[in-house]
């Protein structure tokens, strides 16, 4: 395939202007730590929200809905749609515990709420394991689409691609620090949707894909359409419905979707002004994120199914593409070469908008781990400023190695998934209820996260099924694995609780007055308080957690029925799309009358 001028014209002017925007920032954000890693704690709601979506669209993420798609169906998406209900929970419940804490990671919480050496040692341990080993897992994924994109699109080797897009990523995200990361993806975003939403337009209109009337009639497609799995088939109807939303959603701690609010959603909700821009910036990115984005992916990958019905046909298209590159995931950037030029140019440079989105918010947050939660305090505590900045740039640069190496190994993009959602079962339920339960411990998360990481590994992973097991099909079935994992996770854990000390009063007592989280989980916190006259009570407000699962609850019906009327608007179902526009109506009427019960100003 080859670029016009046009096309080259588009790329380059984009690229131009993030870098100036890098550069621009790059003097202010390496003033110190907290303007590098959290921009001065001075940002509004609005473009923090934006910054969430967009770092969420990455390059990975139309490649997996495409290979979802492709094979099981649109209903595939419920293993991430299911994260919804997470997302509302942080909204309504967690966003303003997080920036009431004003940590400046979210790590830095253990040793808000937990004390001594199992703290130190569950902060350090986590800021490695997360910052490093999660964190470029998850950008191994980016990377690799980015390779297939560079492959099908451009005819470019592996190596070539992860050189060009990692090496200017790299430089912007350690110029610009956390401002640089926030502003480009505001430019980012407009730029990812345009060339989403155009490709879809022009690609289910080509004349052998005949159109949306054409695609819903085809053989192959009609089978794949439906947003609900087929009630009849119980396996897959557990696999693909069931578990994430009984299980997954709250046992599953996963980039972007982890329960009780962290990573870098959480990173930008300590950046916000205060509570009400940290709640109004989560919320809209959830709107955003899942009633917005999905359907231009969905309908590529449905038109995908017309024009390239299997992997053999891909592979014909594209002779030149590595065997071990082979996937479903490839169709979405199969389909895109055939964009005329000019719109070949913007999606390009969404395509782009979206990887450096991603891999800088990514760069950014695991090296934050590795300053605020590694580096000050485990290598040098007496840092100054101007150090932990040189070693924030210095971790962007490595992480970004590591995570081009790891991502020539790996496959397709939904084996990336699967295993970081195997490697979190277990451990999602604490960091929910660690905010209102007192007897949570540091032993609690150690023992939860080693339990989940090894079960993971032993049954979860297929290739040491195979070489530890010699069972090809695992030990359970499919559906059967995660519920497992979570169920053994859980019991370990609570022995654990169980058989370890309390914080000491202490450490709660402090937790208590900073946050007040309330409850009947601190209950007993608050009256030993009262007896020993230490006041830790310092405000009159009602407990808020029953409304705000009211207004999570409510919300989830609002962004759930946004997004499935407007499939059912573009399958022609008018019916079901007008009952469900009808429900997004009522429970948002409903969910603004919740919230300003909640706040009386919310932004």
């Amino acid at each position: 395939m080859e670029l016009s001028t046009l096309d080259y014209s588009f790329i380059i002017v984009f690229f131009a202007i993030v870098l100036g925007i890098g550069i621009y920032v790059s003097k202010k954000s390496g003033k110190d730590s907290n303007e590098f890693f959290l921009s001065g704690r001075t940002m509004p709601w609005w473009l923090l929200g934006l910054s969430m979506v967009a770092t969420t669209f990455s390059t990975d993420t139309p490649n997996l809905v495409t290979d979802l798609v492709r094979t099981t169906g649109v209903s595939g998406n419920w293993g991430w749609w299911c994260f919804l209900l997470t997302g509302m929970l942080t909204v309504f419940v967690y966003a303003k515990l997080w920036r009431k804490s004003n940590v400046k990671t979210d790590l830095e919480f253990y040793e808000l709420r937990y004390g001594g050496k199992p703290a130190r040692f569950l902060r350090k341990f986590r800021a490695v394991y997360l910052g490093v080993l999660f964190n470029v897992i998850t950008m191994s994924a980016v990377n690799l689409a980015a390779i297939k994109i560079g492959g099908v699109m451009l005819g470019l080797e592996p190596l070539e691609t992860i050189i060009g897009a990692g090496l200017i990523t790299v430089v912007f995200s350690a110029l610009g620090g956390f401002k640089g990361v926030v502003y480009t993806d505001f430019l980012l975003f407009f730029v990812a949707m345009a060339g989403a939403i155009g490709a879809a337009f022009y690609l289910v209109n080509l004349p052998e894909v005949g159109g949306i009337q054409a695609i819903i009639e085809n053989d192959l497609v009609k089978s794949k359409m439906d947003i609900l799995p087929d009630f009849s088939d119980k396996k897959l109807f557990i696999t693909i419905l069931v578990i994430p939303l009984a299980v997954q959603w709250w046992a599953s701690w996963y980039p972007g979707g982890e329960p009780g609010g962290g990573g870098y959603i959480a990173q930008r909700m300590l950046a916000a002004k205060n509570e009400n821009h940290a709640i109004g910036a989560t919320f809209f990115f959830n709107i955003m994120h899942y009633a917005l984005r999905p359907w231009p992916w969905i309908l590529v990958a449905l038109a995908s199914l017309v024009v390239y019905p299997d992997i053999a046909s891909i592979s014909a298209a594209f002779p030149n593409v590595p065997a071990d590159k082979l996937g479903h995931d490839l169709a979405y950037s199969a389909m895109l070469t055939k964009l005329p030029s000019g719109l070949l140019g913007v999606v390009l440079a969404s395509l782009v908008a979206a990887y450096m989105s991603t891999i800088s918010t990514q760069l950014n947050w695991g090296s934050s781990y590795m300053v605020f939660d590694f580096y000050k305090q485990q290598v040098n505590p007496n840092a100054t400023e101007k150090q932990m900045v040189a070693v924030g740039r210095l971790s962007t640069v490595v992480l970004m190695v590591l995570s081009a190496i790891l991502a020539l190994a790996l496959q397709n993009a939904e084996e990336v998934f699967k295993l970081l959602i195997s490697f979190g079962v277990g451990t999602g339920l604490i960091f929910i209820l660690r905010w209102f339960w007192w007897r949570i411990n540091a032993w609690t998360e150690i023992s939860a996260m080693f339990a989940s990481g090894i079960l993971s590994i032993l049954i979860a992973t297929t290739s040491l099924k195979e070489i530890l097991f010699g069972i090809e099909n695992g030990l359970f079935p499919d559906w059967a694995e995660l519920p497992f994992i979570m169920i053994v996770t859980t019991i370990i854990w609570l022995t654990a609780t169980f058989m370890t000390q309390p914080e000491s009063k202490e450490v709660l007592r402090s937790f208590y007055r900073k946050i007040q989280p309330g409850g009947p989980g601190w209950a007993k916190v608050v009256e030993e308080a009262k007896i020993d006259n230490v006041e830790i009570v310092t405000t009159n407000e009602k407990w808020s957690v029953p409304s705000g699962i009211t207004a999570m609850l409510l919300g989830v019906v609002l962004v759930y029925s946004m997004m499935f009327a407007t499939g059912y608007w573009i399958y022609g179902r008018t019916t079901q799309a007008m009952i469900l526009t009808g429900i997004a109506v009522v429970s948002g009427f409903l969910l603004m009358k919740a919230w300003n019960r909640m706040k009386d100003h919310i932004l």
